[in-house]
């Protein structure tokens, strides 16, 4: 190469990466504003529920320091072998190292607060395991009475359907009970889902995009949240509900059938986690789409999806009421219906910056031009694969940001969608190492400087 081709190569590489630049000084610019926004809003008494807004959460009175320091030993081991490792490793290997790398991560984040910061969250009064007590006598009874019931019950029951609920309790008749047995519950479902959208990205993209995504899906900085909110056990049903669709795609004939059912029966219970994972069907969506599966194959997802609802129905929780309950409960409290729909608009964007890290926002003009080109080309390439799926979790982030109903706390609510633009920043041609690094920078900023209940 002469020096000619040289500098012509690297003004070329220069023109490429810049509209990568300009996402991430938006990324920057539409965080600060968001909290600049609510800083001023607070002051002027028109934003008096949370503390640190758009976040549910309060600024430390002393940042963490030291206390963060086997997390940010334990992100610069990450940095420099998992890029080496997802290269190297057997397939079979890898999203088990990707799960491990995942919860070590979101441990380290969370117990930089306390060895008992991880189940701290869920002894609140307002969280689930508080409505145990009334739950226990008579499950059928109470799941009957559900509705009429919602009033009396604590915060997070009051705002979602059952069926949470009666995962505690199976835990708990299982010789599980306690907020420790819970918490471990949530953080390993939660960082599992690192490894179902590994193995999702494999199938729809191929090999080499999932083994360039997995480094991200573990240095994630919404790790920060996976400790401990349920949403993560949300995070968890809905990727591997996912992940089993993709694997039945990918087989032929009768070997279909039973990942494509189990597939159906996870994604079946999503309305009944929570009310706002209906905007999630959008990712199992995007990828039937992206493999067109047989008619046997989509009758077997429609008969996995229709046994929760149906089990639910018969045993006495009406859907429709459940949400009709819960709006009338929300637009009575003195609650997240009173926040500004206007400002939280735009601040539950940046929330979900916050989450996905400066290395999503650098790969954004990538991805749209992975859709673009397929679009054009009407050919699927491994890249518009992944940006499909990243694409088709933020759809569904702005069809329920737009709704109204996601007016602040989103930092959770967020979990289940966050995780799949993770792997659309496998999309880098350069430096993955220097973006991982600045993701690791992220979660640690958060972890240090905010004190979140959840």
């Amino acid at each position: 190469m002469t020096l000619t081709d040289a500098g012509g190569h690297a003004a070329a590489t220069r023109r490429r990466a810049w509209p990568g630049w300009v996402a991430v000084a938006v990324w920057a610019a539409g965080i600060a504003a968001a909290f600049a926004t609510g800083w001023y809003l607070r002051r002027a008494g028109l934003a008096t529920e949370d503390r640190l807004p758009p976040l549910h959460a309060q600024a430390r009175e002393r940042p963490l320091t030291w206390e963060l320091l086997p997390a940010a030993v334990l992100a610069a081991v990450a940095v420099a072998a998992l890029p080496t490792l997802a290269a190297r490793l057997p397939w079979r290997t890898l999203p088990l190292l990707t799960w491990a790398g995942a919860a070590a991560w979101t441990v380290a984040l969370a117990v930089s607060d306390g060895p008992d910061a991880a189940a701290a969250p869920l002894n609140a009064p307002t969280e689930y395991p508080a409505g145990l007590a009334r739950l226990r006598p008579d499950p059928l009874a109470w799941l009957r009475t559900f509705t009429e019931r919602l009033g009396g019950y604590p915060t997070h029951v009051r705002g979602h359907p059952p069926l949470p609920m009666l995962v505690l309790w199976a835990l708990d008749k299982a010789g599980l009970g306690g907020t420790g047995w819970a918490a471990a519950l949530v953080i390993a479902a939660g960082t599992s889902a690192a490894a179902a959208i590994t193995v999702t990205v494999r199938c729809l993209a191929g090999e080499r995009a999932a083994r360039a995504a997995a480094p991200f899906l573990v240095l994630a900085p919404l790790a920060v949240w996976v400790a401990t909110a349920m949403d993560a056990f949300f995070l968890a049903v809905s990727a591997w509900g996912t992940a089993l669709l993709a694997l039945a795609a990918r087989r032929a004939g009768a070997g279909a059938l039973a990942p494509a059912a189990a597939g159906g029966l996870l994604l079946g219970c999503l309305p009944y986690l929570s009310y706002g994972l209906l905007p999630l069907f959008a990712v199992p969506l995007a990828v039937l789409l992206l493999t067109r599966p047989r008619a046997r194959m989509l009758a077997a997802v429609a008969a996995g999806l229709a046994v929760v609802p149906t089990a639910l129905t018969l045993l006495g929780f009406w859907w429709p009421d459940g949400v009709r309950a819960t709006l009338d409960t929300y637009l009575v409290s003195r609650g997240s219906a009173q926040r500004s729909y206007a400002y939280f608009l735009f601040a539950n964007v940046a929330v979900l910056g916050l989450l996905t890290g400066p290395a999503v926002a650098h790969a954004l003009p990538t991805t749209l031009g992975a859709l673009r080109g397929a679009a054009r080309a009407r050919a699927v390439s491994p890249p518009a694969a992944v940006a499909a799926l990243a694409a088709a979790a933020l759809v569904g982030v702005l069809v329920l940001d737009a709704s109204g109903v996601t007016r602040g706390e989103v930092e959770r609510i967020w979990v289940p969608f966050a995780a799949w633009p993770l792997a659309a920043a496998s999309l880098h041609r350069t430096a993955p190492r220097a973006w991982m690094a600045a993701q690791a920078v992220t979660a640690l900023a958060v972890q240090a400087l905010v004190l979140s209940p959840w």
